[in-house]
């Protein structure tokens, strides 16, 4: 028996579900029962009848499963490693002074946050809805954080004024992305088109052919008659887009607009790793009661729109 039977038995006894974000290995990808970007993920685990949740992405992932599945067991098979270094940017400190500062506003967050921070949310976002969710507030003035990037596309698409924190805020695997990686793979290939994170740099998204997160990218690959995308995301994401395509029978090029464009605490996690987790039941997430309390309210603002 490999170690893919094994993984699937091990589930099976356990009443177990694999939930992996669209930026893992195509191996852990493949053993997977969904595969998602932080909203799909999200509903995912929100939905699910499972008994144990094996949640294949970084530190803040595991913490929205675990909040919106507080009796239920989540597991990371790598907690240690598996620290999303944008998350870290926005603790719930710098929420309290901004809020001090901007008593009036309201605050959003995206999903790429702690619990904690979560909890002095008004609401979550991702990058897939994070205008949707802005302009659903009445209020004019809303704190945005932590990535500055999606707070700049949020502000194209929203007459709001959008206050970020903190400063600087970013995701470094998208921060890497230039327009002379643009100019240069658009040379090479003149007839893709460039779908853009809305992560990446201001001057990026201005020139893309489209803007969108990495479920927005699954849907348009699929859906569009174009044979040809420069994919300006993590480089995995073509993992994810490979297995969709082929299981729609379908052949397109997929060209990386850097081919080390990689986000490392991703790539921590090992089907080892997964196997000895679902053994072990090890790495198990939790969080105070109060925060899990507070945190759902926000994310469960999100999914109300």
């Amino acid at each position: 028996m490999d170690i893919i039977e094994r993984i699937n038995k091990l589930k099976n006894e356990k009443n177990a579900v694999i939930l992996a974000h669209n930026y893992q290995p195509e191996e852990i990808q493949k053993i997977s029962d969904i595969i998602g970007d932080s909203l799909e993920l999200c509903i995912a685990a929100r939905d699910t009848d499972a008994d144990i949740i094996v949640f294949c992405g970084v530190d803040f992932m595991a913490e929205t499963a675990k909040v919106l599945n507080s009796g239920k067991k989540v597991l990371i098979p790598e907690i240690i490693e598996t620290d999303c270094p944008m998350a870290h940017q926005l603790p719930p400190e710098v929420i309290l002074d901004a809020k001090k500062k901007h008593p009036y506003a309201k605050v959003i967050i995206y999903v790429n946050t702690l619990a904690s921070a979560k909890a002095l949310a008004d609401a979550t976002c991702t990058s897939a809805n994070a205008d949707l969710v802005v302009n659903s507030f009445e209020e004019d003035e809303i704190l945005f954080g932590p990535d500055n990037n999606l707070g700049y596309f949020v502000s194209r698409r929203s007459d709001k004024k959008i206050i970020p924190m903190p400063k600087g805020g970013h995701c470094y695997v998208h921060k890497m992305f230039t327009l002379d990686d643009a100019k240069a793979v658009k040379e090479n290939y003149p007839n893709a088109e460039l779908l853009i994170h809305p992560e990446s740099n201001p001057e990026l998204q201005e020139i893309a052919d489209h803007v969108m997160s990495t479920g927005g990218m699954v849907k348009h690959v699929l859906n569009s008659k174009c044979d040809e995308f420069i994919i300006g995301t993590e480089c995995d994401m073509i993992s994810r887009l490979k297995i969709d395509l082929k299981k729609a029978g379908k052949s397109k090029k997929l060209i990386p607009l850097r081919k080390d464009a990689l986000c490392t605490s991703m790539k921590n996690i090992t089907l080892e790793k997964i196997e000895k987790c679902l053994m072990d039941e090890n790495y198990e997430v939790k969080l105070d009661e109060k925060i899990i309390e507070d945190a759902r309210k926000a994310i469960e603002r999100m999914l109300s729109i």
